[in-house]
């Protein structure tokens, strides 16, 4: 059997061993039901209990408050660029306000410009996406349906820091399906935030909505009902069959964050100390290492960097690769290295990580 190597992958990412061990136990049988997870009713007593602390669990680790519905929806955030803004631009007369910080901001609002006006906000383009901007300095029209923002841009590694959610202004919708569940947020100031979950709080299959009561007034009739917020929040994310396993390991993860890890602080404080050992070595390396981002917009799920040739570069991969660390290959749009260090990935393999970065350097430097 092969061992377990160290992945970095961008997603479908690294889950927490502990949490795949009970996925297995669950996928032969679940507790007191005699049959798996994947084999019952989504209608069944059984299943609505997983959903049942699957959002309690959110809730709790979130402190959602009662304000803000928790939906567990198909189609990832691609699905999530079009369906905000059909339910909440469709036929409305003021625009919405789009800040692009990186290729999937650019995604989401090539996205809106199909169901209504847009005016971008700022936009990093130019700036090859090494930035992120302060929020509440932006100039924004005065009546926008909402504010869109990426919290975090896997390709380029960038991301807002903490607290940087304006306290007013338009409704804030954000696509935070890279670091979700990787820190604490302030859910009341968000009236959209979503998140696929194959980054931090599962596998793929289930994306995770978090969506303000007072949305829902702003819908327009007509949608296609699977399109429409309002079914699933009637339905309790049961309108049709769920993707029950990837709930269901949802589920497992916000018990092993809540258990295991200690909250939301706690995953915080790893995740800080997990990246600073990659940055450090980064800015320690002279500058055999280069990274992209700008030091206060580097993401901390994300870490992407340079080395002085596309050729060393593939060197340095394959050579990790021999060293069980994998998926280091930047993406395809910008080259280089990437190294994602999501929730469950353990210090002992970012420390492994570094470690060859050093050797690496100081062999081919």
């Amino acid at each position: 059997m092969t061992a377990r190597v160290w992945n970095f992958s961008p997603g479908p990412a690294t889950l927490p061993e502990s949490v795949l061990e009970r996925a297995r136990e669950r996928l032969a049988e679940l507790p007191g039901v005699g049959a798996s997870v994947v084999e019952i009713s989504h209608r069944s007593a059984a299943f609505e209990d997983v959903v049942q602390e699957a959002e309690r669990n959110l809730r709790d680790l979130l402190n959602v408050p009662e304000s803000h519905h928790v939906l567990f929806l198909q189609g990832g955030a691609s699905l999530q660029f079009s369906m905000a803004p059909m339910n909440l631009l469709r036929g409305s007369s003021a625009p919405a306000a789009y800040v692009v910080t990186g290729t999937w901001g650019a995604k989401a609002l090539a996205e809106a410009r199909k169901e209504g006006r847009v005016d971008v906000a700022w936009d990093g383009r130019d700036r090859g996406y090494t930035e992120v901007p302060d929020l509440r300095a932006l100039e924004l029209p005065g009546t926008a349906s909402y504010l869109h923002v990426s919290s975090n841009e896997t390709i380029q590694g960038v991301q807002f820091g903490e607290g940087f959610e304006p306290a007013s202004g338009p409704a804030l919708v954000c696509d935070a399906s890279s670091d979700f569940l990787s820190r604490p947020l302030p859910i009341d100031r968000y009236g959209l935030l979503y998140a696929g979950a194959q980054k931090n709080a599962g596998p793929a299959g289930v994306t995770v909505v978090l969506l303000h009561d007072d949305l829902l007034e702003r819908i327009p009739d007509g949608l296609p009902s699977m399109l429409d917020y309002r079914t699933h929040v009637e339905n309790r994310s049961l309108y049709n069959t769920p993707p029950v396993f990837a709930i269901d390991l949802l589920m497992l993860v916000t018990r092993w964050l809540r258990d295991e890890i200690g909250g939301l602080d706690k995953m915080h404080e790893r995740n800080r100390e997990k990246a600073a050992l990659l940055y450090d070595g980064i800015d320690a390396s002279e500058g055999f290492y280069r990274g992209h981002a700008s030091p206060p917009a580097r993401s901390l799920m994300n870490v992407t960097f340079r080395l002085a040739t596309p050729e060393l570069e593939s060197r340095f991969v394959a050579e990790a690769r021999d060293e069980g660390l994998v998926e280091l290959t930047g993406h395809r749009t910008v080259g280089g290295i990437r190294a994602s260090i999501y929730n469950a990935m353990p210090a002992e393999g970012v420390r492994a990580l570094r470690e060859f970065m050093d050797d690496f350097a100081d062999r081919a430097g």
